[in-house]
């Protein structure tokens, strides 16, 4: 064999050597890209704003015309027309999906521009939901590891739903609240050792996310796990019901229905079908299966439909606390937390300034501070779901106090403005925020009568290394030798009279501390701490009336605290109450004002006088109104609070009592 044919057969073997690993690459290329949303499109679907068709048709003109679209966008914008500028996006969205600018700009366009231009605050909360969609659920497919994205969805998050600027904003909440007790199921209940003990609730926790991530993938594996699981599906379509995210949400209904003491009134509005389907759910032999096959499709409706991982909320519950996802802040922390961790795993020193992380950082921080400040949920969802009013009581949660200083340093270590900086510096942001969320925690713990915690805190902010030097060592001197009292009585003299979100942690501090005294049979600490509640109540809304013309901005400030200081404190009483046990109840009602008794009597009178009369017919002993007397002019009570609850929902205001 010549030698030049001996080259030719080699050449051709590896090309079809070469051939044949193409093809099987190309294969695995082409299915990734279509995985991972890697292609352009090529073709216009039915619906698509007609420049779709036209910037195909385009070809390689493509980004030529993209950019006179968002041109005319953004003047759209500048218009007021913000209908047609969201068609516009709509459109670039479609052509240019890595475009991460036009689907901020779409989103927002939703959530703040058109949101505000409709009647209602449910259509409201469709458009301001729509921009949260918008951005996760299909932004961040086409762009999982875009920090803009992230940092842009975590702050509607955060200040759009979590905040006060927007008068519907209440609404938002119990809308979001519902939504996500359906998702993932009510949240473990606020025993006294989840209430104390940072280690047991976040155990707690991670116990009720664990299920949810374990879960099969697949009906067929949840099948293969609980055999039963046919079973179940079969009767539920049997009924006539759905084996998708309406049977999660219709389980959650039937769950609360549950533990209500108007379940007979609820099954009496109930259709044939419903009723069909709350016996299945019923039923003993099924309860394994309702389990696996619940956690799968919770799993599943994470997975598809949030574009939320159960896996990595568990790990940012170990990290962070107890998150309740039911509230704003829990998405703004998630949202902003994947969004560094995103961007950390592609950051070089060569593109490390193209990565925000300062600002996306700054959301993490703020976001667990709105969870210390208001981490801690009791919310009526039945009421919600059955149209009517109910309160969305966010209360301080210290299990986040200690959050805040222990990512201080990590953060600080991202930002090329405070790295460094923290200790031994004129001044830093992030120390100065430190300081002052410190100071703030000196004055809660003190509040509640936890005088050693408040001890400790304070000697922490005196002796953290952190601590900015542009203050004189004179006032840094007389600052550190004061008493406790004496810091305490400083820090209201001078400052943040009128923060609602410190009004909120001092007044629901103060209350917190005197029910808690009644707890212990202190009275005259009861007395102390209630009325400091009463007075910086009275004091707030004096300090946001006063001054200049109220605009609307103050007026939705004002209304971030229940203005009737009775209704406030009675409705925390009542929360109170809920959480107490029973060997403790019969205490704390003893020792309770009249006021607060009122608002207790019927929560008690539904939770305990069945089942106390029952066992005093069967076995004698003290019955319901022996252990709680009924206190005087509940008649009028009923009055008057039923009239409290019409004049809110009449003025679609949504008071917030933390």
């Amino acid at each position: 064999m010549s030698r030049d044919l001996r080259v030719q057969l080699i050449a051709g073997v590896i090309m079809i050597v070469a051939l044949v690993f193409s093809g099987a690459m190309a294969t695995q290329v082409s299915a990734s890209t279509g995985r991972n949303r890697l292609t352009y499109m090529d073709s216009a679907e039915e619906g698509d704003p007609p420049q779709v068709g036209l910037g195909i048709a385009m070809g390689a003109f493509r980004g030529l015309f993209v950019n006179m679209l968002w041109m005319r966008a953004n003047d759209l914008k500048e218009e007021g027309k913000y209908y047609e500028a969201m068609e516009l996006a709509r459109a670039i969205t479609r052509l240019q999906p890595r475009f991460n600018q036009v689907w901020v700009f779409h989103a927002w366009n939703m959530a703040y521009n058109i949101s505000v231009t409709t009647q209602t605050k449910e259509e409201r909360w469709q458009w301001v939901n729509n921009g949260i969609r918008l951005l996760r659920d299909e932004g961040l497919r086409y762009n999982p590891n875009d920090m803009l994205i992230h940092k842009e969805l975590s702050w509607i998050f955060l200040h759009k739903v979590g905040g006060y600027t927007d008068d519907a904003n209440g609404y938002y909440k119990r809308e979001l609240a519902a939504e996500w007790t359906e998702v993932l199921g009510a949240p473990p209940a606020p025993t006294p050792e989840i209430l104390r003990s940072k280690v047991a609730a976040v155990e707690a926790y991670v116990a009720w996310l664990r299920p949810i991530a374990d879960a099969p993938d697949t009906l067929e594996a949840a099948i293969e796990r609980t055999p039963e699981v046919a079973t179940l599906i079969e009767r539920l379509r049997a009924a006539g019901g759905r084996v998708d995210h309406k049977l999660v949400e219709f389980h959650s209904f039937y769950m609360a229905m549950e533990s209500s003491g108007r379940r007979g009134l609820y099954e009496s509005q109930m259709a044939d079908r419903e009723k069909t389907v709350v016996a299945i759910a019923a039923d003993p032999e099924l309860a394994e299966a309702w389990a696996t096959l619940l956690a799968h499709l919770r799993r599943r409706i994470l997975l598809d439909r949030y574009n939320m991982e159960p896996e990595r909320m568990i790990r940012y519950t170990q990290k962070y606390g107890p998150i309740d996802w039911r509230l704003p802040a829990a998405h703004a922390l998630y949202w902003a937390v994947r969004g560094v961790e995103q961007g950390l795993d592609r950051a070089t020193q060569a593109n490390r300034k193209d990565w925000d992380f300062v600002n996306t950082d700054r959301m993490i921080i703020q976001s667990v501070q709105e969870l210390y400040r208001s981490g801690e949920l009791y919310y009526g969802y039945l009421e919600f779901r059955t149209g009517t009013y109910t309160m969305w009581d966010a209360v301080p949660n210290v299990h986040f106090f200690e959050t805040y200083g222990s990512i201080l340093q990590e953060l600080a270590m991202r930002s090329w403005a405070e790295k460094n900086r923290i200790g031994g510096t004129a001044f830093s942001f992030y120390s100065a925020g430190y300081e002052n969320f410190l100071k703030d925690g000196v004055r809660f713990f003190y509040r509640r009568g936890q005088r050693a915690e408040a001890e400790e805190v304070l000697r922490i902010y005196r002796t953290w290394p952190g601590r900015n030097l542009n203050i004189t060592n004179t006032m840094r001197i007389q600052e550190d030798s004061m008493t406790l009292e004496e810091f305490i009585a400083g820090q209201y003299d001078t400052q943040r009279w009128s923060s609602p979100y410190v009004a909120q942690a001092e007044v629901s501090g103060a209350l917190q501390g005197s029910f808690s005294a009644l707890l212990a049979g202190d009275g005259e600490m009861f007395e102390s701490q209630f009325n400091f509640a009463s007075q910086f109540h009275a004091k707030y809304f004096e300090v946001q009336s006063v001054g200049e013309v109220t605009t609307g901005q103050e007026n939705r400030r004002m209304e971030q605290l229940e203005p009737d200081f009775r209704f406030l404190a009675g409705s925390a009483f009542a929360r109170f109450m809920s959480m107490v046990d029973f060997q403790y109840a019969e205490r704390v009602y003893d020792l309770a004002p009249q006021d607060l008794k009122q608002f207790a009597y019927d929560f008690l009178q539904g939770r305990y006088r069945e089942g106390l009369e029952q066992v005093t017919t069967e076995l004698g002993g003290r019955g319901f109104e022996e252990i709680f007397p009924e206190p005087p002019g509940m008649e009028p009570f009923r009055v008057w609070y039923m009239t409290k609850l019409a004049q809110r929902s009449e003025e679609g205001r949504d008071v917030e009592a933390r």
